[in-house]
């Protein structure tokens, strides 16, 4: 039977989840095993239960119980599902739920950078990608078209953050990832020699003098590539460009120099993808 709790007092600990904690105490990096992470909208929800996530509860508007969220309801066995009407939901989050629905999940333990690329002939590297935003349309682009996993330095913005997991569309649940380097936010840039050590050739998206054009038929002839793209406002570092073994850039047109680094990562996967 569903354990449907009415939402009576918006102080119980146990809304804390949805109302109060911060992104930072969800994530928990001082006590990683008790870190959790937010999934908002049914479909979302299914696709991090398919993936095998473990729930901790749910939070949507009374009218789903029997409505969108039902076949999400009936796969959580007896997990707390507190529930009330639109109005109280928005004054409890302080914004309107996507398609009424937020369950929360564990977060569970990253994989290793050799577990991740393991069987992988495609990775995708995120060097500073600091905007949630970005991150969760890199990880839709990357698993639409054919990459096989994405590594990220620490200074990156986590994929587990709710706006990125909204954006993903669930993506962050159905690609394989983990951080590359050492567990220091300020150090921003890519240890390119551990990608060269299993066996990728590299590819830096950058515009440079030398850089070759997406297109270039060698790239395709790569059976192991990693594509590494670089923030939103710099790009990729210097010393990370000069290890890679290419450095490739989108032709522009019109006087435009780059792409935001999402739409820039959907191009080179579309072309990159292609084996």
């Amino acid at each position: 039977m569903p354990n449907i709790i009415e939402i009576t007092d918006f102080n119980v600990p146990e809304l804390d989840i949805y109302a109060r904690l911060s992104e930072g105490q969800l994530l928990n990096r001082h006590e990683p095993e008790k870190g959790l992470f937010i999934a908002e909208s049914p479909k979302v929800v299914e696709r991090a239960l398919n993936a095998g996530y473990t729930p901790v509860s749910l939070l949507l508007e009374k009218k789903h119980i029997e409505g969108e969220a039902r076949e999400v309801i009936s796969r959580i066995g007896d997990v707390p599902v507190y529930t009330a009407d639109f109005h109280v939901l928005a004054e409890l989050t302080g914004y309107q739920l996507t398609r009424g629905v937020l369950c929360a999940m564990k977060r569970p333990p990253l994989p290793s950078v050799e577990e991740v690329c393991k069987k992988a002939g495609r990775i995708v590297v995120l060097e500073r990608v600091t905007n949630p935003t970005n991150v969760g349309a890199i990880f839709r682009s990357a698993a639409a078209l054919n990459m096989d996993a994405i590594l990220l330095t620490p200074a990156c913005s986590n994929p587990f953050y709710r706006r990125s997991i909204r954006v993903s569309m669930g993506s962050v649940f159905q690609i394989p990832w983990t951080y590359l380097g050492r567990e220091d936010p300020e150090d921003f840039t890519t240890d390119v020699s551990v990608l060269k050590r299993l066996g990728f050739k590299t590819v830096a998206m950058a515009l440079t003098k030398d850089s070759v054009s997406l297109d270039d038929p060698l790239l395709r002839q790569e059976e192991k590539l990693a594509i590494l793209l670089g923030s939103e406002g710099d790009g990729l570092a210097s010393s990370t460009i000069s290890a890679c073994d290419y450095t490739v850039c989108i032709p522009m047109a019109h006087g435009v120099d780059s792409l935001n680094v999402a739409a820039a990562s959907a191009v080179a996967f579309w072309e990159l993808g292609k084996m």
